[in-house]
């Protein structure tokens, strides 16, 4: 079991726990609340537990196995995660593994962990966002960020320089692989190829509208939003649950004591 499985934060909803979770991941990264928010509806309409049934893809933003091992030995140290980035290692092939089965599985249970799943996706996206900007000599919009996702960082850096040079050619003849995977992405209803524009329009469309809510109100006890403000916004969110966390003695982690610590080192490292 994971160390993390049994987290409680307070009496707060599953639902507001996630976009606490989010906001805070976006303020300590950088990148942007609508984009995290929309693709963890999009990926697993803000379910923690969230799994496909098609793959290993598992918690908010669907991380597959190798994925998660990566990003988790890449950035897992910056939040207090180090036991288990020093647990992951690389062989020659490019494949992560761990040693110790359980504690692997207690690696890639924290993909159910709405606070370390919503800071490692943004730290991922925040890599993209650096590799697309590097490769593009331009800003890398919300939509090119899950395009890296879709295609991967390689494919959406390829996808968009094409974009950005000739928006009006079909993409489908570059990228046939994902065409024959995603037919409804590379082509219209009659069977006609979309272009690249129309591609990078429609995800744009999707993503939009995925970010355009939060999903019901969000209430606390002891905490207020600023005085006339009709919606929460991401600074909100970040306020709140930082103060709400600074009351708390201390956050309750079944079933072993030390990860009770663990777990306060992580929401404290993202409340920075």
């Amino acid at each position: 079991m994971s160390a993390f499985a049994d987290i409680t934060t307070g009496g707060a909803s599953t639902g507001n726990r996630v976009t606490n979770a989010i906001a805070m991941a976006s303020r300590r990264t950088g990148v942007d609340f609508s984009y995290l928010l929309g693709q963890a509806k999009i990926e697993s309409s803000l379910n923690p537990t969230a799994r496909a049934t098609t793959s290993s893809a598992t918690g908010l933003y669907q991380f597959i196995d190798q994925s998660w091992l990566a990003v988790i030995d890449k950035h897992g140290s910056e939040y207090g995660l180090g036991w288990a980035s020093d647990a992951i290692s690389q062989s020659s092939n490019g494949r992560y593994h761990v040693a110790n089965p359980e504690l692997r599985q207690q690696i890639l249970d924290l993909r159910k962990h709405p606070e370390t799943a919503s800071v490692m996706a943004a730290q991922h996206a925040a890599d993209n966002k650096a590799y697309l900007e590097q490769r593009l000599d331009r800003e890398a919009e919300p939509v090119d960020l899950y395009l890296a996702h879709f295609l991967g960082v390689g494919g959406a850096s390829k996808f968009l320089s094409v974009h950005d040079r000739a928006p009006g050619a079909t993409a489908a003849s570059l990228f046939p692989a994902a065409a024959r995977a995603n037919r409804s992405i590379f082509y219209d209803p009659s069977g006609q190829p979309r272009s690249f524009a129309d591609i990078r329009d429609r995800f744009a469309s999707k993503l939009e509208k995925s970010s355009g809510g939060l999903g019901g109100d969000v209430q606390y006890a002891s905490a207020t939003l600023p005085s006339g403000a009709k919606t929460v916004q991401p600074a909100d969110y970040v306020r709140i649950e930082t103060q709400r966390l600074s009351e708390q003695v201390d956050v309750g982690i079944r079933p072993q004591p030390q990860t009770a610590r663990l777990a306060y080192l992580m929401l404290a490292t993202l409340g920075r």
